[in-house]
């Protein structure tokens, strides 16, 4: 077969010589990445832009000109050619293709012509010269056959093949019979005791000399001539210090000896011991040689020459080296390494001088050189150490001659002698003495007190003079006893100390210099130190004996400084005033010496119980410690009689200056005692004055009489009845003072502890339920003015007594069946100290009733439960001064009771501060309450309108317009009066529960304004049961006597109201017509019953209504003045206005409040319609006009707790169409209200608003440019704002744009939906005003976007954005307008306004993830252009704003047709057709974002991106109010301005 021809590629040098470059089967040749081609053109443009900005500011105009021309132009041609390229790259494959077919056929042609040129080569060239070898055949057949060749030379295998080995047995056999012949050999030679330690193996015997050698030998033959053959010698001296693991002698030595002993093995008779002696001799020169160099070394690098010195060394003879050079000795000390001169074959010996025994000296060698560690330093320690414990026994001897029955002990490596000094002593206290090993000096040390300045001299007395020795020690056992003192007293309140600084030394003997004695300070007790003198037992003098006494001092600061007598007294001085020079110096006024055993042998005291403090153990032990306390760092021995004496004095004193103090206040107490057990130290004191005695003032000595406390409301303190305070008396079993420590702070404090029998009230605490009731007191023992504790303890017992005088009188109405109080209110707790009171309908709202001696009064704190909060806290210092007047609990009982419901509802208004009221940048608060009395309360909103509330029995509360003056005739500046209130709360009012809460005799006289009134105006004015005043909270059963005649008081009345009137001073709500003070004044006790004085206003006849029997006159009698007197105010309801029914609700002289004055033409007729029959509870009906009067709100108005609780609950808003959060109905009619005032307001300063009058009240009437617009409250609910817009007729000489009704009704719906609800911002209104006054065809426009904004669907698909007007500035936009402010904005013929527009979702996405921006839009109404407005600065606008900006003017140039208004097409094309960016940065995912407006959310103004464009992830409702907004954009990252904001 013939072989295949290699592929082409596969041919060497083929691809070079025959592939043209470039085509298939080769590499390419000049080819390029697109990616790269690309990348270098880019660097290559960007290179030579970088160098035209560094030339071309060096260059003239022209020629930058020319210059950046021509970059432009290769730039251009550059890309042009790329262009062109990647266009060309499109077809390129099918140029591929066919290159590929090209080069295959181009291939296949190469082959066939290569292999014709090959075949042709092979037969005219290589085939001629071709041959075969003669190969041989016999050879080749051999070896391949039988794999041998035989056919080799026979002297080949004579000269070079070896012969054949003998056998293993055979060699066994041979190594046997020499083992005998040696063994033959030994027992007939003669043999040296040092090597008769040998083995016989394989035919060799080796022996071996420890620490020397180790030598093989064996024979030839078995003739007993053969000489001894060596075979191997092995030295076994090492020197594992210096020699680094290395051999100490040379293979060539080795080599040497062994020459030399196997010549002098030839022929000799002995021949093993001469092998012996050549090693022997060898290896203890070796072993000199290295103990030499080891003290060399050491004296070299660790040792000086004063340590160790070597003093002779012979070679191979001996070692001399002397230590301890330092000592003064005769022969001094020094050690000798040494052969045996009269007998070579011994090891090496060791001579000590002085000399030792022979058994330490046969040790010291055996350690040191007899060993397999060769070692000098080993040698040294071991001598050093046994000099050490001989040195240290001799001076054992010498301590026993002084010191008796003390137990030595001489032990350790290094040797350490260790004195025991004091007894019993810790082995950390004795006296540790060593020997220095380097110099053999003496040294002691005591290891616990290693700075004891008496070890010095101690050891320079054990080196030299030992006859100090007794002394030292003593002076030792002193200063460790002293050490002792302070260990004992680290964990005391007190401080040892050695010296005190007296200018003049005492007289005692005890306090001269030079005495053994300690002074201790008690941290506690300045002035009182304790001084413990140290004595010695003459018996046993390692024992001390301790005396204590107690001295008083005083600090002076000099000779001169006077020392009043009363420092000798127990009682601590008070501390003066800090002088300019402070006082160092002190002065002994007194000492007292205590019996040591009267002191430590007291009640429960067992300081020595067991076992005597001055016998221990024959040890040295005490009792064993717990095993933990052994580890501790401080001792275990500490001395107890002066712990136990120094905690006695610091616990014993306070309590004896307590007493002293108790003595001067003449409170009795039975003296200090230790109580059963002896548990703790108790002080009983025997009886506590009654609180408001001058205790003080007696036990001081001051004559002065105890001045009241101050007050501003001049309270009484609460009477003490004799009764009482004996029932108190005899429920107090005991009084007891103790001591204890805080263990958080460390604090010592006094702990009082009162005992009682019993309670008055039951409570429903289940540790108050037996018999035993225990207060637990506590006070500070820091300060040292024991007086200020006294009074401290005299004033919490004064709290005691004063709340158990409530108490008791309340625990006597409690029980009564007739009150009901415990239907009312739960007894919680009550501890004599504090009265914990449970109410509410659950009984889960508490009271806290305690007596406050700051305040010299009562005090109360309200906590909320767990599903209600206590709304009382608002008025708790209103219900303290009532009971600090009254001091009845039964009454703030019923205060509390009946007020809970109506308080509960009130704290369910908002008192957040919103903004954009009146300006946006001022925060103001929502709802403020006032209260005035525990019964009056008064509410602001947003500080402009103001509402007094007043609680009455019977669940009922009355209300009326705060802002009408009680005692003037005027209105208060501060407030403006709601007019509607008496309309809007009539629809609330029940008539059935108004009937029912009112007296039987009010039926024949009808209820006037003012009648509903009662007495709590102020808070003096409210008066107790036990007062003699009545309760509107205690029942009619519980009223006390009225009089008619109370109406003929008649006194000026005040301009202002003050905080504690005269219960009958009169007080008028009506004023004047003129409004004036002084005609207030003069004109205010006019007689109601008769006609008024001409000088007087006069009604209208249409006013007043004559006399009927539906319309009933006030007799004489039944008319009064108003003033506080609540027992007045529970039988006579009359009205201080002029004598009318609720039908005639005019009275002489209206609020001045300026009002629309009825139009020309008005029937009287007009105003008194409804005023039909009155039947009960007619007092709060009245006709609609009357109503919605301004002075109407000043009529009080009843209703039921229930009422209020519908009123002040937040609820949906009754229009369904706003979307907004729940708010009250209250907070919705007052902000409707508020907002038509400011309505009122802008009508009158915006000159292009005209006011029309209007016939009804409580109606905005004004119109515009073609329109008159109406604005009202709903007259069902009252809670929403109306617009009711019609269009004017047109004028004969100027044409109107007429609006289509529906366009008209989209006005309506955007105002009442997007304006005029929550929240309530007057900006809004500004901006809905200045739309309404646009041209026709303008305004058609607007309503087209308001009606866009609403429904958004009636944009169709087309559309990609959805529209909102913003009425107020948000803060996302661009800052043209402040923030807050309408921006609506009016000037030349132009309007610029904001709009919102956010994304429609497509594709599956979600609102919240769509964009949102704010655009500023200016439409100019002369030249019909609409445009985004753009700032004056260069700022570059962020992509959306361009985008809208461009396709503006691009509709401006293109799509505005004639005659016809730009502003709605040009939005309607924007929301069309505005693009949005793909550089936008989306908004965060956890942004709260809502459907459109159409959806039922409304979308507001969130975070802003870039300069003018908000672009927002949240869409609030624009009614929500600040608060509400703050939540939802506060969630995620902020991308721009702050989000939310008025709109």
């Amino acid at each position: 077969m013939a072989p295949t021809p290699l592929p082409l590629e596969q041919m060497p040098g083929a691809s070079a010589g025959y592939l043209p470059a470039g085509q298939e089967g080769g590499p390419r040749i000049n080819t390029m990445s697109m990616s790269v081609l690309i990348d270098f053109i880019i660097q290559r443009t960007y290179h030579e832009l970088m160098v035209l900005a560094e030339l071309l500011p060096r260059k003239t105009d022209m020629e930058r000109k020319v210059e950046i021309y021509a970059y432009a132009a290769r730039t251009r041609h550059l890309f042009t050619r790329l262009n062109a390229l990647v266009k060309w790259g499109n077809s390129v494959s099918k140029v591929d293709k066919s290159s590929q077919i090209m080069s295959f056929l181009d291939k296949q042609n190469m082959l066939f012509v290569e292999t014709a040129d090959m075949l042709a080569r092979m037969s005219r060239e290589t085939l001629v010269r071709a041959r075969l070898p003669n190969f041989h055949i016999p050879a080749a057949v051999e070896v391949l056959t039988t794999g041998t060749y035989n056919r080799l030379p026979t002297c080949i295998r004579e000269r070079i093949v070896p012969p054949d080995a003998i056998t293993p047995a055979e060699k066994k056999q041979t190594l046997l019979r020499l083992n005998q012949v040696i063994q033959h050999r030994l027992v007939t030679g003669k043999l040296l005791p040092q090597m008769r330690e040998f083995r016989i193996r394989n035919g060799r015997v080796t022996f071996e000399v420890k620490h020397e050698f180790s030598v093989a030998l064996t024979v030839m033959g078995d003739s007993p001539n053969v000489p001894w053959r060596l075979l191997d010698i092995d030295i076994l001296v090492e020197d594992k210090e210096t020699g680094d693991g290395k051999s100490l002698v040379h293979a060539l030595q080795v080599n040497y000896i062994h020459q030399l002993i196997q010549a002098r093995l030839v022929e000799n008779t002995n021949a093993l011991s001469e092998v012996y002696n050549c090693l022997h001799y060898f290896c203890q020169s070796l072993q000199l040689e290295v103990l030499y160099t080891q003290t060399l070394r050491l004296n070299y690098e660790r040792l000086d020459d004063n340590n160790i010195t070597v003093e002779e060394y012979v070679p191979g003879v001996k070692l001399t080296v002397s230590y301890w050079r330092d000592l003064k000795s005769e022969l001094g000390y020094r050690l000798t390494v040494q052969s045996d001169p009269s007998e070579i074959g011994r090891p090496l010996a060791v001579v000590h001088v002085p000399s030792l025994g022979a058994k330490e000296s046969a040790e010291v060698a055996d350690r040191a050189v007899r060993s397999d560690h060769l070692s000098m330093e080993r040698l040294i320690v071991h001598t050093v150490y046994i000099r050490s414990v001989s040195r240290l026994s001799d001076l054992k001897l010498e301590f026993q001659a002084f010191l008796k029955d003390v137990d030595f002990n001489l032990q350790g490596t290094p040797a350490i002698l260790t004195v025991p000094v004091l007894s019993p002593c810790l082995r950390a206290e004795q006296i540790h003495i060593t020997i220095d090993t380097h110099t053999g000096m003496f040294r002691c040390h005591v290891p616990k007190h290693l700075d004891c300045p008496i070890t010095d001299d101690m050891q320079d007395c054990l080196n030299g003079d030992r006859s100090k020795l007794p002394a030292l020690l003593s002076e030792l056992r002193y200063w460790i006893t002293h050490r002792r003192c302070e260990k004992t007293l680290q964990h005391l309140p007190a401080t040892a100390i050695e010296t005190l600084p007296f200018l003049t030394l005492p007289e005692q003997e005890l306090l001269q210099a030079g005495r053994h004695k300690i002074y201790v300070k008690l941290h506690r007790h300045p002035n009182i130190i304790l001084v413990v003198q140290l004595k010695e037992k003459s018996a046993m003098p390692n024992e001390m004996e301790y005396t204590f006494h107690l001295g008083f001092v005083v600090f002076q600061k000099d000779e001169s400084d006077v020392v009043d007598d009363s420092a000798k007294q127990l009682v601590s001085i008070v501390t003066q005033p800090p002088s300019e020079i402070p006082k160092f110096y002190t002065k002994l006024m007194r000492l007292i010496e205590f019996d040591t055993f009267v002191a430590t042998h007291g009640p429960g005291t067992e300081v020595d119980a067991e076992i005597s403090p001055h016998k221990r153990k024959s040890n040295g032990d005490i009792l064993a410690p717990p095993a933990k306390q052994q580890k501790t760092i401080f001792p275990a021995y500490f001395i107890p009689e002066l712990a136990h004496v120094v905690a006695m004095c610091d616990e014993k004193i306070p309590f004896l200056n307590l007493a002293q103090t108790l003595s001067k206040h003449r409170i009795p107490h039975s003296g200090l005692q230790v109580e059963a057990n002896a548990t703790s130290l108790v002080l009983k004191i025997l009886a506590l004055p009654k609180p408001g005695t001058n205790q003080a003032a007696a036990a001081t000595g001051d004559s002065k009489p105890a001045t009241a406390p101050a007050s501003s409301t001049s309270t009484a303190m609460p009477k003490i009845e004799s009764h009482v305070w004996d029932d108190l008396m005899r429920r107090v079993l005991s009084i007891s003072v103790r001591s204890q420590t805080n263990k958080n702070s460390q604090v010592r404090i006094w702990v009082v502890e009162f005992v009682f029998y019993s309670t008055p009230l039951q409570s429903t605490h289940q540790k108050e339920q037996g018999n035993r009731r225990t207060v637990y007191l506590t006070y500070e023992q820091a300060n040292h003015d024991f007086s200020k504790t006294v009074e401290d303890l005299l004033n919490d017992w004064s709290k005691i007594v004063y709340l158990y005088t409530l108490v008791h009188d309340f625990s006597e109405q409690l029980r009564n069946k007739r009150l009901s109080l415990g239907d009312m209110l739960v007894v919680k707790s009550y501890s004599y100290v504090n009265l914990l009171l449970g109410y509410g309908p659950k009984k889960e709202v508490t009271c806290n009733i305690y007596w406050s001696v700051q305040s010299h009064g009562f005090r109360l704190t309200f906590v909320g439960g767990i599903s209600a909060v206590n709304a009382h806290s608002m008025m708790r210092d209103q219900l303290a001064q009532h009971l600090n007047q009254q001091h009845s609990l039964t009454s703030i009982a019923h205060i509390l009771h009946e007020t809970y419901n109506p308080m509960s509802s009130i704290a369910k208004l908002p008192v957040l501060p919103l903004l954009g009221i009146p300006r946006p940048q001022v925060p103001v608060l929502s709802f403020c309450m006032l209260p005035q009395s525990p019964c009056l309360m008064r509410l602001t909103y947003q500080a402009v309108y103001c509402l007094e509330l007043r609680f009455r029995a019977n669940r009922l509360v009355s209300i009326r317009d705060g802002a009408s003056s009680r005692f003037e005739r005027n209105v208060i500046e501060e407030f403006t009066p709601i007019q509607g209130l008496k309309a809007f709360l009539s629809k609330y009012v029940d008539e059935s529960a108004v009937y029912r809460g009112r007296a039987p005799h009010d039926d024949d006289n009808p209820l006037s304004p003012m009648g509903m009134e009662d007495n709590y105006g102020g808070p003096s004015s409210v008066a107790g049961v036990g007062a003699g005043g009545s309760s509107p909270f205690l029942g009619a059963g519980m009223r006390g006597p009225q009089s008619p005649r109370d109406s003929g008081l008649r006194f000026p009345a005040p301009h202002t109201p003050p905080s504690s009137s005269n219960p009958h001073t009169p007080a008028s709500p009506h004023p004047s017509a003129g409004g004036g003070g002084s005609s207030a004044q003069s004109h205010a006790n006019f007689n109601l019953t008769s006609p008024p004085a001409p000088h007087l206003p006069h009604q209208s006849p249409g006013g007043l209504m004559p006399s009927s029997p539906l319309n009933p006159q006030p007799s004489p009698h039944m008319v009064h003045s108003p003033g506080p007197n609540t027992l007045y105010m529970q039988s006579h309801q009359d009205s201080p206005f002029t004598a009318m029914s609720p039908a005639n609700n005019n009275w002489p002289g209206s609020p001045s409040m300026p009002r629309p004055s009825p139009r020309p033409g008005q029937s009287p007729e007009h105003k008194s319609t409804g005023g039909g029959a009155q039947g009960v509870g007619g007092a709060d009906r009245g006709t609609r006009g009357t109503l919605n009067r301004p002075w109407a709100g000043a009529v009080p108005t009843l209703l039921t707790h229930e009422a209020l609780e519908t009123l002040c609950r937040p609820s949906p808003h009754p229009n369904k169409d706003i979307n907004v959060a729940d708010m009250s109905p209250l907070e919705r009619f007052l902000g409707c209200v508020y907002m038509r005032r400011q309505l009122h307001r802008n009508i009158q300063s915006e000159e292009t608003l005209t006011a029309l009058n209007s016939t009804e009240p409580g109606v905005v009437l004004f119109k515009v440019d073609g329109l008159q617009c109406q604005v009202m409250l709903n007259p069902m609910h009252m809670q929403s704002l109306h617009l009711k817009v019609t269009q004017l007729p047109p004028m004969p000489d100027k044409p109107t744009f007429q609006l289509s009704p529906d366009d008209l009704l989209v006005i309506e719906q955007y105002f009442d939906t997007r304006v005029a609800a929550p929240p309530y911002r007057p900006n809004a209104l500004h901006s809905i005003c200045r739309l309404l006054n646009q041209p026709g065809h303008v305004l058609k426009d607007f309503v087209q976007i308001m009606r866009l904004e609403m429904k958004p669907e009636l944009g169709g698909d087309q559309l990609k954005w959805t529209v909102q007007m913003c009425m107020r500035m948000p803060p996302s936009a661009l800052p043209i307008v402040p923030i807050g402010n309408a921006c609506v904005v009016l000037g030349r013929m132009k309007i610029l306004f904001f709009l919102q527009i956010t994304r429609i979702p497509y594709n599956g996405k979600d609102w919240k993830d769509s964009p949102s921006l704010v655009l500023p839009i200016v439409h100019d109404i002369g030249s019909n252009v609409t445009q985004v407005a753009e700032r004056r600065e260069q700022i570059a606008p962020s992509p959306m704003m361009a985008a809208a900006s461009a396709l503006l003017r691009r509709f401006t140039d293109f799509g505005v047709q004639q005659n016809q208004c730009s502003l709605f097409p040009a939005i309607t094309d924007l929301l069309t057709n505005l693009p949005l960016t793909t550089d936008l940065p989306p908004p965060p995912s956890n942004q709260a974002i809502g459907p459109p407006v159409g959806a039922g959310v409304g979308v507001g103004v969130g975070v802003g991106v870039g300069v003018g464009v908000g672009v927002v992830g949240a869409s609030p409702n624009p009614m929500m109010p600040m608060q509400q907004l703050q939540p939802q954009v506060g969630h995620g990252p902020q991308l721009g301005p702050n989000p939310g904001g008025p709109q």
